[in-house]
């Protein structure tokens, strides 16, 4: 490898918006040692809201002091092998997900971290952990059965449009909201059986007057004016999964007054329950293995959103483009 030398995004400070806190910096390439790998990452991918909170110090089971590494999920290639590894050669393809292995060109890590795929390909990576974080979010804490009714808020993003389908496979009729035809477009190939499009139908007024017995099931990750219609169309025993709060990761928190959640979940007996995946990781390889499967026989897509985004200095510009809610599938960076 006549490598020397290799770049990766650090948050430098921290500060309410990603742009102004992060900057590129060059390293000298490790050489791995052990049971380590050198991967040349190929594909990383983009966790706008994420890395806007991390940015600004607010997620509450990471205290990280700048200057600080960024970016989670990599595919890549090993170009470089620990005098002990013996499950990987030279070229393999391996997806990771180690935070702050994402937004670099290169990364040594520990081989047990590492996750052989069959090639280095933007919807593999697009699997794991987006993928996972859907399916152990819909199994184990929204209990997903059959025969429901299960709502997808920002269906045809990364996340969603992943939990739509796991909703499919299981037998549920499935919901998916989203804000244009584009997206529309998409959820319909994967589909779903109705698509709300909140720039042309009411949410509120479609779910009271399509569904008036509730939704059993929601996945939810938009927040603010959505998640109250959401929980005020919870049917009876009815579970809200929140896995996130995209309207508000770019603006201040909003401030609400009015009456508290138990007055709507206690006389329908539902729950609000909140899903972040480092809780619950003894679900993940089991969860990996089933959605590549499902992935290689062809039984579950994966969305690229089509705008391309080239080298560590375009992820400032990928974060703030997800954050527009803009995209279709998942966002990645190409190295």
């Amino acid at each position: 490898m006549n490598t020397k030398i290799y770049r990766k995004l650090i948050a430098k400070k921290l500060s309410q918006d990603f742009k102004s806190s992060v900057e590129i910096v060059e390293l000298a390439i490790s050489e791995p040692t052990g049971n380590e790998l050198l991967i040349q990452n190929k594909f990383v991918g983009v966790n706008g809201g994420f890395d806007t909170l991390l940015c600004r110090g607010d997620v509450p089971y990471v205290n990280l002091i700048p200057p600080f590494d960024l970016g989670v999920e990599a595919v890549g290639e090993v170009v470089a092998l620990g005098e002990n590894v013996t499950d990987f050669q030279m070229g393999d393809a391996v997806v990771t997900t180690a935070r702050g292995g994402g937004y670099r060109e290169y990364q040594v890590i520990d081989a047990n971290l590492a996750v052989k795929v069959r090639e280095v390909t933007p919807e593999v990576l697009t699997l794991m952990p987006t993928g996972v974080s859907a399916l152990v979010a819909l199994e184990q804490v929204g209990e997903m059965k059959s025969d429901e009714v299960v709502l997808v808020t920002a269906a045809a993003g990364g996340t969603g449009h992943i939990a739509v389908q796991l909703a499919k496979l299981a037998g549920n009729h499935v919901i998916g909201t989203c804000s244009s035809e584009a997206k529309a477009k998409l959820l319909r190939q994967l589909g779903c059986d109705r698509i709300i499009n909140y720039h042309k139908e009411n949410l509120n007024q479609i779910l009271k007057q399509e569904y008036p017995n509730g939704i059993n099931l929601i996945f939810e990750c938009v927040g603010k004016q959505v998640f109250d219609t959401c929980v005020g169309n919870l049917a009876i025993r009815g579970r809200l999964v929140t896995i996130g709060y995209i309207s508000e990761y770019a603006v201040n928190v909003e401030q609400v007054l009015q009456a508290r959640i138990y007055h709507q979940l206690m006389w329908k007996a539902a729950s609000v329950r909140g899903f972040l995946m480092p809780h619950y990781k003894e679900y993940i390889p089991e969860a990996r293995d089933r959605l590549l499967n499902l992935f290689y026989t062809d039984k579950l897509k994966v969305a690229i959103d089509s705008t391309q985004f080239n080298g560590i200095e375009s992820i400032p510009a990928a974060v703030e483009y997800l954050l527009t809610g803009k995209n279709c599938g998942k966002v990645v960076v190409r190295f």
